[in-house]
C-alpha cells in the first residue's frame, strides 16, 4: 500500500511520455463500458502534450502513480487532465494532485480553476464537488454530456480585482 506520506512530486519530462500515456490508459479503462468507447485522454499524443502543457507527476517508489496536466490561461488555470494509477487510487493521490493545481492558480494570482469532466464518470463529478467545484455548464457531446466545473481557490483575489 502507497501511504501519502511516500509520495513525492515532480515536473514531468519528455522521457515520461510512454509512462504518462500508460496511467492514462489503465486509470481512464474502467469508464469505457460506462460510456461505450475510449475516453479523449486515452487518445492523447503525450509527446505533444508534454512539449506544450504542464504535467507534475505523482511519483512513490520511483513509480509514477498519478499526473495533473495543466494549462496556465489569462484569468484561470485549466485542469486539462487528472488522474492516478489504479492500484493507488482510494489514497488521497488524486486530491493532493488538485491542491497543487490550486497552489499554482494561487501563486500565479489566477482566481479559478476550471476543468470538464464526462457527466457519466459520477465518482469524478462527486470528488470535484467534494473539492469545492461547481458545475458552471453541462453540454451534449459524443452521445453523454460533458459537466464543465470551476472552484476558487481559498485565498485568490477575486475575478476582476
Amino acid at each position: 500500500m502507497i501511504a501519502n506520506s511516500s509520495i513525492r512530486f515532480r515536473p514531468a519530462e519528455p522521457t515520461d511520455a510512454a509512462a504518462i500515456r500508460d496511467i492514462v490508459r489503465a486509470a481512464y479503462a474502467k469508464w469505457v463500458p460506462v460510456i461505450g468507447r475510449e475516453p479523449l485522454p486515452m487518445r492523447a499524443d503525450y509527446d505533444k502534450a508534454i512539449a506544450e502543457h504542464q504535467f507534475e507527476l505523482a511519483v512513490a517508489e520511483d513509480r509514477i502513480v498519478g499526473m495533473i496536466e495543466t494549462m496556465l490561461e489569462d484569468d484561470h488555470l485549466w485542469i486539462e487532465n487528472v488522474c492516478v494509477a489504479p492500484e493507488a487510487q482510494g489514497r488521497g493521490i488524486g486530491r493532493l494532485l488538485l491542491e497543487r493545481a490550486e497552489t499554482k492558480a494561487r501563486e500565479a494570482g489566477r482566481p479559478e480553476l476550471r476543468l470538464l469532466t464526462n457527466g457519466a464518470f459520477e465518482a469524478n463529478v462527486s470528488l470535484y464537488r467534494k473539492l469545492g467545484y461547481t458545475i458552471d455548464r453541462e453540454e451534449p457531446f459524443m452521445n453523454g454530456t460533458t459537466a464543465y466545473m470551476s472552484k476558487r481557490p481559498v485565498g485568490c483575489p477575486p475575478i476582476g480585482a
